[in-house]
C-alpha cells in the first residue's frame, strides 16, 4: 500500500497508536533488566551502557522487522515430545509437548532472567562476611565490566526483541506501521531510562520490587514457552498494584523522615 493511502486509513492510525502503546508497555521489562544491570556498572559509564543496549534492542527490533517471513517461521513447530495421552482436561497433555524456536527462547530467556533476578536478590540480601562478624559496612566494588553487561544485555534484548515483533506482526499487516512503532517505542525507552535508572539506584526497597518483576516475567516468559499464555492485561495490573504500593510506601518513609528532621 503506497504511503499517502496509508497515512488517509484511520484504521492505519488507529493500530499504530495501539502498537506504540503495547511496544511502550513491552519495553518496560527490558528497560528495568538494562536499569538493574548498568547500576552494577561504574557511575562513569552507566549511561553509556544503557543507551548501548537500548539502541542495540532497536537495532535488533528493526532488523527482525525486515526479516518477517523468518520470524513467523519461528513458531514452526521443531521439538515434539510426543507425549500422548490424558495427562490433562479432555484427554491432552496439560502442558505444550511441541516446541518452536520461539518456545525455546522464550524458555530460554525466561530461565536467564530466573537466574540473574535470583542471584540479584541474593547479593541484595546476603551480607559479606565481614559484616556477619560485626565489621563495618565494605562498599562493593561493580560487579561486572562494561563488556559482560553488554553481552548479557544484548542476550535480553533477543528475547524482548522477537515477543515485541510477533506482537507487532499479530496487530497489523503494514510493515512501515511496524517500523513507526518500533523507533517511537525505543525513542520512549531512551528518554526513561536514565530517570527509571537513578530511581531504581537511589531507592533499594525499588531494586528489590523490580527484580521481584524479573522473577515474575521470566516465570511467564517460561510458562509461555510450554504453551501456557498468561494475559498480559493481568501481569501489567499486578506490576502496577505493587509500583502503587511501594509509592506508598516511600511517601511514607519520606513523611516520617521529613518529621524527624524537622525535631517532631
Amino acid at each position: 500500500m503506497a504511503i499517502t493511502a496509508l497515512l488517509s486509513d484511520p484504521a492505519v492510525w488507529a493500530a499504530l497508536a495501539t502498537l506504540i502503546v503495547m511496544e511502550v508497555v513491552l519495553g518496560i521489562d527490558n528497560l528495568i533488566f538494562i536499569a538493574i544491570l548498568s547500576n552494577k556498572l561504574p557511575e562513569n559509564i552507566r549511561q553509556t551502557a544503557r543507551r548501548t543496549g537500548i539502541v542495540l534492542a532497536l537495532v535488533m527490533r528493526l532488523g527482525l522487522l525486515t526479516a518477517i517471513a523468518w520470524i513467523i517461521s519461528l513458531q514452526s513447530t521443531i521439538l515434539d515430545l510426543g507425549i500422548t495421552g490424558p495427562l490433562g482436561d479432555h484427554g491432552v497433555p496439560s502442558f505444550e509437548t511441541q516446541f518452536s524456536w520461539k518456545d525455546l527462547i522464550l524458555i530460554a530467556g525466561g530461565l536467564f532472567l530466573v537466574y540473574k533476578a535470583t542471584k540479584e536478590i541474593h547479593h541484595s540480601v546476603d551480607l559479606p562476611e565481614a559484616e556477619k562478624a560485626g565489621a563495618a559496612p565494605v562498599k562493593k566494588a561493580a560487579e561486572l565490566t562494561f563488556t559482560a553487561a553488554i553481552v548479557q544485555i544484548i542476550a535480553l534484548d533477543i528475547v524482548f526483541s522477537i515477543d515485541s515483533i510477533l506482537t507487532a506482526v499479530g496487530m497489523t499487516e503494514h510493515v512501515e506501521v511496524m517500523y513507526v512503532a518500533v523507533v517511537v517505542a525505543v525513542a520512549v525507552m531512551l528518554l526513561a531510562a536514565d530517570p527509571l535508572s537513578n530511581f531504581i539506584n537511589k531507592n533499594p526497597s525499588v531494586v528489590m520490587l523490580a527484580l521481584g518483576f524479573l522473577l515474575m516475567i521470566g516465570m511467564v516468559l517460561i510458562a509461555e514457552g510450554f504453551g501456557a499464555h498468561v494475559p498480559k492485561g493481568y501481569i501489567y495490573t499486578a506490576m502496577a498494584f505493587s509500583a502503587g504500593i511501594e509509592a506508598l510506601n516511600l511517601w511514607s518513609r519520606r513523611a516520617k523522615e521529613k518529621r524527624g528532621g524537622s525535631g517532631h
